[in-house]
């Protein structure tokens, strides 16, 4: 049996840590722009929090890259993660690290392909909204022209944004929020095309199943047949046989037998 390399132990027993410190960044990123007037307590507390969990995902992302038997692969697949540990100054960016985490999460679960999948999008879909919300919250709140001014709004835009309706009634009018704007609906155009494949697939694998169970059990019927065939070919044969194995030879009749001794006797 193969034996786990270091890294992979090192992924496993982290995996329950950076899903925690992930949950902790995002309260500690969510708390300041929800509740801008809280103590500033409050706010230093989520600042060191933010800087804390971004240490431990760049220890973290350094740990792995070490205990790689092929750094320069590990780099160009981890690219996320890498991006999420090297842009901590770009706030609306800085989500991408519970980003990462998922992802990484996702990876190391063991579930069915198609399980996976819906795992990711649900997953996506929550984050981008949280994402979405929160990010667009923080640059249009004081912009002087924004229509975005409370969480509420700022969820109800990213609804009607990921789903590409677009009512109008609140929109960013800041370059930052409008270059969110733009990735928020091109991740849900891509979330959309990903469920549709993913149902399409479900329901293609379950006709090529049911398909596969009835090709089976036709075969089964046509080899029954054939063994019934056989077996009246084989019952016509045997009852032909039997009434001509009678006729093979000529039967004695009970008079030759005294005729044949009398002839036989000897004369006085």
């Amino acid at each position: 049996m193969k034996q786990p390399s270091r890294q992979s132990r090192w992924e496993r027993r982290s995996q329950t840590p950076l899903l925690v410190l992930a949950v902790a960044f995002a309260v500690a990123y969510a708390v300041p722009i929800v509740a801008p007037d809280a103590d500033a307590r409050v706010h230093r507390a989520c600042m060191v929090t933010e800087w804390v969990v971004w240490g431990a995902f760049a220890a973290d992302y350094l740990m792995r890259l070490g205990l790689s038997s092929a750094k320069k692969a590990f780099v160009r697949t981890h690219w996320l993660d890498l991006g999420a540990v090297l842009l901590p100054m770009f706030q609306p960016l800085r989500l991408l690290r519970l980003v990462s985490t998922l992802l990484l999460v996702g990876r190391r679960a063991r579930m069915a392909p198609q399980i996976r999948l819906t795992t990711y999008v649900a997953g996506a879909v929550v984050g981008l909204l949280m994402f979405g919300s929160l990010a667009v919250l923080s640059v249009e709140r004081d912009a002087p022209h924004g229509n975005i001014k409370n969480l509420g709004d700022a969820v109800w835009w990213s609804f009607t944004t990921m789903t590409t309706v677009g009512y109008g009634d609140h929109s960013p009018t800041t370059g930052l929020g409008r270059f969110l704007a733009v990735g928020l609906m091109l991740s849900g155009i891509a979330l959309l095309g990903v469920v549709t494949a993913n149902i399409a697939a479900w329901f293609i694998s379950r006709f090529e199943r049911d398909d596969r169970v009835e090709r089976a059990q036709t075969a089964a019927i046509a080899e029954l047949a054939a063994e019934v065939r056989a077996l009246r070919a084989e019952v016509a044969r045997l009852g032909g046989a039997a009434p001509g194995a009678g006729a093979e030879g000529p039967a004695r009749t009970p008079e030759a037998a005294p005729a044949a001794g009398t002839a036989s006797a000897p004369t006085p």
